[in-house]
């Protein structure tokens, strides 16, 4: 009589699916927990899973920008720098003045500084001699950077900073003062028509 009143409507992770387990909470009558009619007991478990990115995908930054991907090209079709490395994405510039929040624009130049390392020259400008005062004129590459966006780093010296990365591998420099690289057209590989903003942001997938 018992297993007559108890049914099982569990909802099952398709077949073929992974994922990994990362929480497990459970709801009870008897503890207070409001159920639907004829539960008495809940376990939720929480599966999170890797999925590729798609077609339609919505992906988001720091800074309110938001968009979602009109198109997945393979990596040799992408755009790519004078020394052969490919982007990863490719944003439209209409999503700056748009919605007016500049600070993508500061966290590409900061990105591309602190991902390449710098080295600053000289002690001719206050802002050298700030950094040399910290011991901060001169660092390798992967290093952790912050600053406020209206109050921190000001355009003389994130120019001064873009004009002393570190030059690659093959001791060229790929972005100067103006923050901007020429790129070249992965499927023909001939030169963009203007030099184009480049750098390393946080992209999140939503």
């Amino acid at each position: 009589e018992k297993a007559r009143e108890v049914r099982d409507t569990s909802l099952k992770v398709p077949h073929g699916e992974t994922g990994t387990v990362i929480g497990v909470r459970t709801f009870s009558r008897e503890d207070g927990d409001e159920l639907p009619p004829g539960v008495n007991e809940l376990v939720r478990v929480y599966v999170a899973q890797k999925r590729k990115i798609q077609d339609g995908d919505k992906l988001a930054g720091r800074h309110g920008n938001k968009g979602v991907i009109s198109k997945i090209l393979p990596i040799e079709d992408m755009p790519f720098l004078e020394d052969g490395t490919p982007v990863d994405i490719v944003l439209n510039p209409l999503g700056v003045p748009s919605r007016m929040n500049i600070g993508q624009v500061l966290e590409t130049h900061l990105g591309w500084v602190a991902k390449t390392g710098w080295k600053v020259e000289g002690d001719d400008a206050d802002w050298k001699r700030q950094l040399r005062s910290i011991d901060a004129h001169e660092s390798e590459g992967d290093t952790n950077v912050a600053t406020p966006v209206f109050d921190g780093a000001r355009e003389e010296e994130i120019s001064g900073l873009l004009e002393s990365t570190l030059p690659n591998r093959d001791g060229k420099q790929l972005i100067g003062r103006t923050g901007k690289a020429q790129l070249f057209d992965g499927r023909s590989g001939e030169p963009l028509p203007d030099p184009i903003a480049v750098g390393y942001v946080y992209i999140l997938k939503l």
